[in-house]
């Protein structure tokens, strides 16, 4: 019975220790078995061939050791499927709009042809999209074999549905979009309002999440897209000045900082779709990540390479540069310094209606 105990040692091999001894021996008394009936019918002893044919019929080791094995035979099972095919989907979302963006920029900017942009673009989405699988599979697995059932299986809210209204923007959403839009832009425009939902803040949330996520994914270098944050500025050179070149400088610089910023972001905005988005603890991370924000461009403003072209002597002056921006369409700084502003004006208009929301809870 060689063959047998060859069997039997396979299998042992795929066994946790605790246990192994008492499983073989039940797995033994079963072959023997079947063995010894075989032989009865036949008046003879097996030949090799037909012991293997009993083995096979008991099926292969690794089949039969995952039957004693303890924790779920599979990486991602029914329950939790449909969880990860939307937060794939989701993710391949922004994947593809991270992508369009950085091709646009690179072919407006950059010394990189059409062709070669969009082509270096669909080779970074096809290698960025199997390490988001790759991600969101190792993530499943993981909860797969959790001792609990995450709450978000076994908790969730009616209320709390409204997550999955990221997910209207099927083929179904644009073929009704398609039919109620009359052709003009006017027609289209109230067509898409009327087909968008209000998304909750749920939705909201998880969407943020998933963002941050694929960002952070991206500005570490983990997203093989082709191009890196630092190759956003291009090689724009205006009135003897690399604006590139300084884009890169300050990438550099900031690159420990918007690691732990995005980092952070996408944790906290987790927690708001785990917990329903409660509006306090909304504004409260507002709160502190519009500090940071303005900490940063504060930074940007004093220190960074980009500091010399964005200060001004005085709002007049800034008022004159722009008047001669719009007559001449010359003036690149001055540009910068427009954006500049747009963007803190912006940042602290969100902290003063995240510090109402946190003070009346609403």
């Amino acid at each position: 019975m060689d063959l047998i105990e060859r069997y039997l040692k396979a299998v042992g091999a795929q066994l946790p220790a605790a246990g192994r001894e008492d499983i073989l021996a039940e797995l033994r008394d079963l072959l023997m078995s079947r063995v010894e009936e075989r032989e009865a019918e036949l008046g003879r002893p097996l030949t090799e061939a037909e012991v293997e044919a009993v083995l096979r019929e008991v099926g292969h080791p690794l089949t039969v050791a995952a039957r004693y094995g303890a924790g779920p035979q599979h990486v991602v099972g029914p329950e939790l499927y449909p969880w990860w095919l939307f937060g794939v989907k989701t993710a391949l979302t922004v994947l593809v709009l991270i992508t369009a963006v950085g091709a646009v920029a690179r072919i407006l900017f950059g010394e990189v042809e059409v062709g070669q942009a969009i082509g270096q673009a669909f080779a970074g989405l096809f290698s960025s999209g199997l390490t988001v699988v790759g991600l969101a599979t190792l993530a499943g697995f993981i909860i797969e074999r959790q001792k609990d059932k995450p709450a978000f299986l076994t908790e969730w809210r009616a209320k709390d549905l409204g997550m999955f209204e990221v997910g209207v923007f099927s083929r179904s959403w644009w073929e009704s979009l398609h039919e109620k839009s009359g052709g003009s832009l006017d027609d289209t425009d109230r067509a898409l309002k009327e087909a968008t939902p209000k998304m909750s803040p749920t939705a909201g949330a998880l969407g943020s999440a998933t963002g941050w996520g694929i960002f952070l994914l991206w500005w570490s270098g983990l997203l093989g897209l082709g191009f890196r944050p630092e190759d956003l500025g291009g090689e724009l050179v205006r009135g003897g000045i690399d604006y590139g070149l300084l884009f890169a400088d300050t990438v550099v610089l900031l690159y420990w900082p918007v690691v732990v910023f995005a980092a952070a972001q996408g944790v906290f905005h987790l927690l708001r779709a785990m917990t329903g988005s409660p509006v306090r603890l909304t504004a409260f991370g507002d709160v502190v990540f519009r500090g940071a924000s303005l900490t940063l461009l504060g930074w940007i403003w004093m220190y960074s390479p980009f500091a010399s072209l964005l200060r001004v002597d005085s709002l007049g002056s800034l008022i004159e540069r722009t008047e001669t921006l719009f007559r001449t369409g010359e003036g690149a700084g001055t540009v910068l310094i427009l954006i500049f502003v747009v963007i803190v004006v912006s940042e602290v208009s969100g902290l003063l209606m995240a510090l109402r929301r946190l003070a009346f809870g609403k």
